[in-house]
């Protein structure tokens, strides 16, 4: 039986409320397994051994969520939210157990990616099953807490993951999954009752498979590239080779599929291609200043993991802040395009400051610099995953939500890469310069640990800490013209209303009464984003437009 709706086919309050808790407790499982590990590592090599295969316990669960966001996506178009969030759920608890009760280092790590087989569903389907609940008008206010959720998660897993490292254990990383997991589950389970779904045609399972290839040569030659073998290798170019190989017969195969995993229509819409370019842009910038920024506040300041976690605050609090704020703004007044355009270029001026950043720069003037970072990232990252789900009718949204937080997840992969890469490349030169000959190894080797640089005596230590301000800071200038292409794909967005009315699928019973109007499409600009469509048996399309 399904619950009851109010007039613009939302949830009404007393349901939506608790469903959404629910669904902000699966996102927030996924946000947090993204870091909570990252402090606890040492323990953890400590403990279980295998320090070779310290970067796949991370790179298990980033590949095997970026992989499943496009399934999960398609499949939940297909055959309904609530089943695929359902199993997304259970198959995460049941890597949550697995990791907790890992005796080595490959159980940890195949642990970690069933982690990520479900939370790529989870950071998926959360944000589409709004978009079946609530109409787009409302949608910007639960669109810009759920940014914020994932702000809190990026500070609070590698806080949450030292407690346990230091308290209980670093297992209750794992443990705490359980019961967040259960009330999610709940929800799902009782409060998310939506029509179900019939559809014809073959799941495009070729499709699935090609991407997953194609994803997987993509993110190893990112992560690997630079660090386990270097960019000219014959192993980069056999990955890069196997890559677009798979990209290119992906193409071929979902122009022909019945029900493509990533329909190449999507493209075909403006918004969609300009603000899935920008979110992997911004994806780029974020993710490599999240992963680079901690490190350096530990090397200048000499403080611990925890503190320098504590540092990273202020941009997450002003991010949670600025998103919670902008998808507010979107839901009162139906405007949306200018909060990621000035999202984007608050973003591009902070990258600039802190590329201007020094070792006797002031904390407090790098924290402050994050912060307007973390406004701009605010202002801007579920926005346009509203546009997107704006831009096509409600049977669409599981699959056009996935496409853009896919290339989105993509970019932050390659962010980190990019990153990593030009930071470790420019530290060797720096420390050969203090110590020629000896670059690589001081760079490489067990003397680049926070520890070992603060115990250096003057004027070495003074030495140092410039060789690492000068090969990492100047690098996020080198971000900035990837976000100035976001900005200007930006300006190019259509501005189309936000429906303030839920479109489903009109049943046959309605077809049989004649209560649809028949129009051409092909007349209306917003027919892809305005309109669906039922096929009756004898194949006559019928189009209803309704809630602008």
């Amino acid at each position: 039986m399904n619950s009851p709706e109010t007039a613009d086919g939302a949830l009404p309050p007393k349901r939506l409320i608790p469903l959404f808790a629910g669904l902000i407790l699966a996102m927030l499982l996924a946000s947090l397994n993204n870091t909570v590990l990252s402090s606890a590592m040492p323990t953890i090599i400590g403990e279980l051994n295998g320090v070779e295969h310290l970067s796949w316990v991370i790179t298990a669960f980033i590949l095997a969520s970026t992989v499943t966001m496009p399934v999960y996506g398609n499949l939940s178009d297909l055959f309904g939210r609530r089943p695929m969030l359902i199993a997304a759920i259970v198959v995460f608890l049941g890597g949550s157990v697995l990791g907790a009760l890992a005796q080595d280092m490959p159980m940890l790590i195949a642990a970690r990616g069933i982690q990520g087989l479900g939370g790529g569903g989870l950071m998926i389907l959360t944000q589409a099953a709004i978009a079946d609940v609530v109409p787009a008008r409302e949608r910007g206010k639960y669109m810009g807490i759920m940014g914020g959720v994932f702000a809190f998660a990026s500070v609070a897993g590698p806080l949450l993951g030292g407690w346990f490292t230091e308290g209980p254990g670093w297992r209750w990383a794992f443990w705490m999954n359980v019961p967040i997991g259960l009330l999610a589950l709940a929800a799902a389970v009782f409060l998310l009752r939506l029509p179900m779904r019939r559809t014809e045609g073959r799941v495009d399972v070729l499709g699935m498979m090609l991407l997953a290839v194609a994803t997987t040569s993509i993110v190893l030659l990112a992560t690997w590239g630079g660090q386990q073998f270097e960019w000219m290798s014959v192993e980069s170019a056999a990955l890069a080779v196997v890559g677009i190989v798979a990209a290119v017969c992906f193409v071929i195969v979902e122009s022909k599929a019945e029900q493509p995993v990533m329909p190449l229509a999507l493209f075909l819409d403006r918004n969609f291609l300009l603000t899935t370019a920008a979110a992997l842009a911004i994806g780029v910038a974020m993710f490599g200043a999240l992963g680079y920024m901690p490190m350096y506040l530990q090397m200048v300041t000499g403080a611990g993991p925890t503190v320098s976690g504590l540092l990273m605050i202020p941009m997450m609090g002003v991010l949670l802040v600025t998103s919670t704020l902008s998808g507010a703004i979107v839901s009162r007044t139906g405007r949306y395009k200018m909060l990621p355009v000035v999202g984007t270029g608050i973003v591009a001026g902070a990258l600039v400051f802190i590329s201007l950043v020094t070792v006797d720069t002031p904390m407090w003037v790098i924290c402050a610099a994050l912060a307007v970072l973390g406004s701009g990232l605010g202002l801007s990252m579920q926005i346009l995953t509203l546009i997107v789900q704006n831009s096509f009718p409600i049977r669409m949204v599981g699959t056009a939500t996935a496409a853009t937080n896919y290339f989105r997840q993509v970019g932050a992969t390659l962010g980190s890469a990019i990153v990593g890469s030009l930071f470790a490349q420019r530290l060797v030169e720096e420390f050969t310069k203090l110590a020629p000959g000896n670059g690589a190894s001081l760079s490489g080797g067990g003397h680049f640990t926070p520890g070992a640089v603060s115990a250096l005596p003057e004027p070495m230590h003074t030495l140092v800490l410039g060789a690492i301000n000068h090969a990492l800071i100047p690098i996020f200038v080198y971000l900035v013209p990837l976000i100035v292409i976001a900005f200007v794909a930006l300006l190019f967005v259509v501005e189309k209303p936000l429906a303030t009315a839920i479109e489903r699928e009109i049943p046959a019973e309605a077809l049989a009464e004649g209560q649809l109007m028949i129009t051409d499409p092909a007349l209306d600009e917003d027919a892809v984003g305005a309109n669906f469509e039922a096929v009756p048996a004898d194949g006559t399309r019928t189009h209803s437009r309704h809630g602008r």
